[in-house]
Order: C-alpha cells, then sequence, then structure tokens
C-alpha cells in the first residue's frame, strides 16, 4: 500500500467512525424529538385550593376527541368577573405546578381557565404538537360554548411552549387579547441556538411556528421576556414582539426562565395590569358578563 493509499485509508477509517455515530443520533432525534420537548407529570402536587381559591375540576374535549382535565378557578366575588384568561402552561409538569400565576389573575379579578394539554395531569393521551393545538381549540370552545363567555372578553395567555400554543390559537379565533410569555420564535430556530454545531434544522419534525402564528394575530399583544434568560435567549422575545402584526406591548422582566415571573413580580404585575386596562379601553374586555356553565 503506497503512502497515499494508507492515508486515504485512515482518513475513511475515522470518517466512518464519527459519521456512524452521528447518522444514528440523527435517527434517534428524529424518531423520538417529543421526548425532548415534552415533559409531562402525572402527579398533581397541589390545587387552588391551596391558597383558599375555590375551583371547578373540569372535563372536557379536545376538539378530536381526546378526553382533557382542567381548572376553572371564577372569582369568587359577588357578581360577574372583568373577564377570563385561557392559560396554556408549558412543557414540562402540570396544570397544579402554575397556582401561583392562578392567583395572581385571580388577584386582578379574572376567572382562569388552565388545563392539561394530552398526557399532561389528568389529560388522556400522548403529547404532540397537533395534539396541543387540539386541546387548545377544544379549550376555547369550552368557555365559549359550554360556558358562553364571548371571545371579546376572553385573553389568551401562554408561557414557554404554552406561548406558541397560545399565539396559534389567537390566530384562528378572536379573542380580547394575547400575552405570550418567555417563548420562542420556533422550535427549529431555538434548537440551533443550543446545539449551534449540530444541523438540526432538517430533523426536526416538531415546529411550534410562534413567529409565523403571531404575524395573523390582529388582537393585542403584549410579550413578555427576560434578558436573563437562560433557556430561550431575549432576542426571541423581541422577534416576537416584532412580528406581531397588531397593536403591540413589550414587558421586560428580569430572572431566569422559570422564575421570571416570580423574581420580578412588581413589575411583571403593573404591566399585566396595565396591558388589560389597555384592552378595556379598546373594547369590551372588562364589561360584566356571566360565566354560568
Amino acid at each position: 500500500m503506497t503512502p497515499l493509499y494508507a492515508v486515504l485509508w485512515v482518513f475513511m477509517r475515522a470518517a466512518f467512525w464519527v459519521l456512524v455515530p452521528l447518522v444514528f443520533l440523527f435517527f434517534l432525534l428524529y424518531l423520538f424529538q417529543g421526548r425532548f420537548v415534552f415533559f409531562p407529570t402525572a402527579a398533581m402536587e397541589g390545587s387552588p385550593a391551596d391558597r383558599g381559591l375555590f375551583f371547578e375540576d373540569v372535563r372536557f374535549s379536545a376538539v378530536d376527541g381526546t378526553p382533557l382535565r382542567g381548572w376553572f378557578v371564577p372569582t369568587g366575588r359577588e357578581g360577574p368577573s372583568q373577564g377570563a384568561v385561557l392559560f396554556c402552561h408549558g412543557n414540562a409538569g402540570n396544570i397544579s405546578h402554575r397556582v401561583e400565576s392562578i392567583l395572581l389573575f385571580h388577584e386582578m379579578d379574572l376567572d382562569v381557565f388552565i388545563f392539561d394539554y394530552r398526557g399532561y395531569g389528568g389529560s388522556a393521551g400522548k403529547p404532540s404538537e397537533e395534539g396541543t393545538t387540539r386541546d387548545a381549540e377544544g379549550a376555547w370552545r369550552y368557555l365559549t360554548e359550554r360556558r358562553s363567555i364571548p371571545p371579546e372578553r376572553i385573553v389568551l395567555f401562554g408561557r414557554s411552549l404554552g406561548g406558541s400554543v397560545a399565539a396559534c390559537l389567537a390566530a384562528k379565533t378572536a379573542p380580547a387579547g394575547l400575552i405570550v410569555e418567555s417563548a420562542f420564535t420556533s422550535i427549529p430556530d431555538l434548537a440551533a441556538h443550543l446545539y449551534p454545531y449540530l444541523p438540526m434544522r432538517p430533523i426536526l419534525k416538531l415546529r411550534f411556528p410562534t413567529r409565523n402564528c403571531l404575524q395573523r394575530v390582529s388582537c393585542p399583544v403584549l410579550v413578555i421576556h427576560s434578558r436573563d434568560d437562560e433557556i430561550i435567549p431575549f432576542r426571541h422575545g423581541k422577534a416576537l414582539y416584532e412580528a406581531a402584526a397588531g397593536p403591540k406591548r413589550f414587558l421586560e422582566i428580569g430572572g431566569g426562565h422559570n422564575d421570571g415571573f416570580f423574581l420580578s413580580e412588581n413589575v411583571y404585575r403593573e404591566g399585566l395590569k396595565e396591558f388589560f386596562l389597555f384592552l378595556r379601553e379598546k373594547g369590551s374586555f372588562g364589561t360584566k358578563t356571566g360565566t354560568e356553565p
């Protein structure tokens, strides 16, 4: 074997032992990428009752018939509330891990409907991107049809992955407003940031196209993000704000991805109050109507 052939042989063997594991890794990522995005838990670790709130344990269905579970938390005050918040949570845990956020909206005289996606908490099925879309549409129908709440009195709220779910729901419906907190522009964009040296975009089936959905949203939008977010870069929040087509506001908070709303409580609370006031000034949101099923 000549020296040239020897060098080529060594190179080819090295390339083989590098490429084969990479191809196998990408194959696994393609098949099981949902396991890297969805982290559901079934066990409930609390309820609104732990904070003294009355709530209804709601059983309803996604638009494809999948049985889902949620909580409807009314204000509990005499007379109707100021409006309702449809809460789309993030990719991990379940609704029992969002009690503090429920309490915050409750203190603003807002009814809250929070639900678990399929495969989370007490909801049946297996998590998927298409599934979260159908689940959110089922939650919207629950509020507008079973509880007869007018769309113009519903604000969609989504945190992290839930921001994408809420934005894409808002693009298909006509809510009073949309709040997108700590969300990404899309899964491929986020994957490219988290794994910059790997060609992630071609192998990703999951999209969650938050930015594209926001471009089709006509209602007022509030985008919330922290410069200190260690998972989803601040620039994603700014890009979502720029993409929003209708009236929009941006609220900068501090703290990490999972505790920014808590660590920036005063700024966060005031920003939400100002947005709800803005909605009341623009339309019928805040007009007192009933929420009986």
